[in-house]
């Protein structure tokens, strides 16, 4: 998942905060505050934008149906509405008569209770699997094996990184293998670069590509009213498209280093030699720490089989489970009771690392119950209807491809302001997937549009503890990494413009 915590101090001539050296500069705030921020500027908004509706069918609205309406809330009943938008945003009902969103009642339930609980529960079944060493010893098994084989590690390392920023948004769990990283490819005479840049650059393009993310695709597919599934082919062909793009850059650059280590984009550090000369080889995987691997890999290959729709892809010797996020949650669960049972943790020891699993992912369900608050505030208004007449005003007339390049252009500030991508798609999609309708476009265009903008967005952001805190891992200066990355940015930038053209002909 992306993170949302601040960077690290600013880095010194080695890549880390120098001793005693004061934190200069103005900080950008976190995701809460800016989300905070957001909701009072929203609601102060309400006052100013003029209501409206469309009218809908099948929950879509309907072009050319947009009307006025006079709201019947008075100053106080607004108020309250700012007061209790993150209880709404988690636990708020639509009613069915007057369309106002309020905790209990009947009607449509409209809060991210059910993403909320999804988040949680993914947290928890990935800090168990991190507990119980499965995951770290089976990339340093991996790369001993292919120690011999330079380029193919390198690709086959990217290539899981990758994988883990597809499908679960791997971001803040792959600070842990930096340790492990950097003094191997030193070793295999590379530099700290391709140390930092074979796990930042695969899980950043990853979750630039996200299948079934459930933190970029999950949310977004959930706030725009559609499957997780929807788009899945599109997205799969970017993934593999953008991973094997990533890994041809890398490995030139390593190329390049390893033949001639003065074109290194960083100076080497005192402790380097030391870190080449050090002795150590990763031996077999024990059997539980194997069938722990194997638990985690099907996990997230039966999430991908439950949430793809096989009837609409025309695969008809495959069920569509249809599952949502209460099957996925529940899911998740019992793989995280599972995986700690197998791996020995025992009844308590997996019971701990539930809950601080949970504990370490609440940060991002709580972004989601913030950013849906904001939604509920726009609708008790009347006033999200407003904003996307007047984009639709904006977009009018527009080709469909240019429509793609243009949801994907508008998300990259949306992405700096909003690093957390579930709090990005939670704020964003109920306003623009409904474009989508008024354009004659799928969807899930959109939702790949935002994510691909995320994604490239929180590849290079300095508001990123992921990327400032990798790098400083590495004692990579960020300057030196944006030097090594701006032509990758500049590829991925065109290569996601042109499947955003692609997937409007197609979709």
């Amino acid at each position: 998942m992306t993170a949302t915590a601040s960077a690290p101090a600013p880095a010194g001539p080695d890549g880390e905060p120098g001793p005693g050296r004061p934190r200069r500069g103005i900080r950008f705030p976190s995701a809460y505050t800016v989300l905070a921020a957001v909701t009072v500027a929203v609601w102060g908004l309400t006052f100013v934008i003029p209501p409206g509706r469309y009218d809908t069918e099948d929950g879509a609205p309907v072009p050319g149906t947009y009307h006025s309406v006079e709201l019947t809330q008075g100053f106080g009943s607004r108020l309250k509405d700012l007061f209790l938008s993150p209880v709404n945003g988690l636990y708020g009902v639509t009613d069915a008569h007057s369309g106002l969103t309020a905790p209990g009642g009947n009607g449509q339930f409209a809060g991210a209770a059910g993403v909320f609980l999804f988040v949680l529960a993914v947290g928890a079944f990935i800090t168990v699997t991190l507990r119980t060493g499965a995951l770290t010893s089976g990339v340093a098994r991996l790369a001993a094996r292919l120690r011999r084989h330079r380029t193919l590690l390198l690709v086959v390392l990217l290539t899981l990184f990758s994988l883990g920023g597809t499908t679960y948004g791997m971001a803040e769990e792959t600070l842990g293998f930096y340790g492990l990283m950097i003094p191997l490819m030193l070793k295999l005479g590379y530099d700290r670069m391709v140390g930092a840049t074979v796990i930042m650059v695969g899980a950043g393009v990853g979750t630039l590509a996200s299948t079934v993310n459930p933190f970029a695709t999950g949310v977004a597919s959930d706030s725009a009213g559609i499957g997780t599934g929807d788009g899945i082919v599109l997205r799969l062909l970017m993934w593999a498209v953008l991973t094997a793009v990533a890994a041809v850059y890398l490995v030139r650059y390593a190329d390049r280093v390893f033949a001639d280590p003065s074109r290194s984009l960083i100076a080497p550090t005192p402790e380097d030699e030391e870190l080449k000369s050090a002795g150590g080889t990763a031996g077999p995987l024990p059997a539980r720490q194997r069938l722990v691997l194997a638990v985690f890999g099907a996990t997230f290959l039966f999430m991908i089989f439950a949430v793809i729709p096989w009837a609409d892809l025309h695969v008809t010797f495959l069920p569509t489970l249809g599952w949502y996020f209460p099957e996925l949650a529940a899911l998740f669960i019992v793989a995280a009771v599972a995986v700690g049972l197998i791996a020995g943790l025992g009844e308590k020891g997996t019971a701990n690392a539930i809950v601080a699993g949970a504990g370490d992912f609440i940060g991002a369900a709580l972004i989601i119950m913030l950013a849906r608050g904001v939604t509920v505030i726009m609708n008790n208004a009347s006033v999200t209807d407003s904003i996307l007449d007047g984009l639709h005003s904006v977009v009018a007339g527009t080709s469909s491809g240019f429509f793609a390049v243009l949801m994907f252009l508008v998300n990259m500030p949306l992405a700096f302001l909003v690093p957390s991508s579930s709090g990005h798609a939670a704020l964003a999609m109920p306003i623009l997937a409904p474009l989508a309708d008024f354009a004659g476009v799928s969807r899930s265009l959109v939702v790949t549009a935002y994510q691909s903008a995320s994604g490239w967005v929180n590849l290079v952001t300095p508001t990123s503890a992921v990327v400032m805190g990798g790098l400083a891992l590495s004692k990579v200066r960020y300057d030196r990494y944006l030097r090594f990355v701006a032509p990758l940015m500049g590829i991925l930038l065109v290569a996601v413009t042109g499947f955003m053209v692609l997937g409007a002909v197609v979709m």
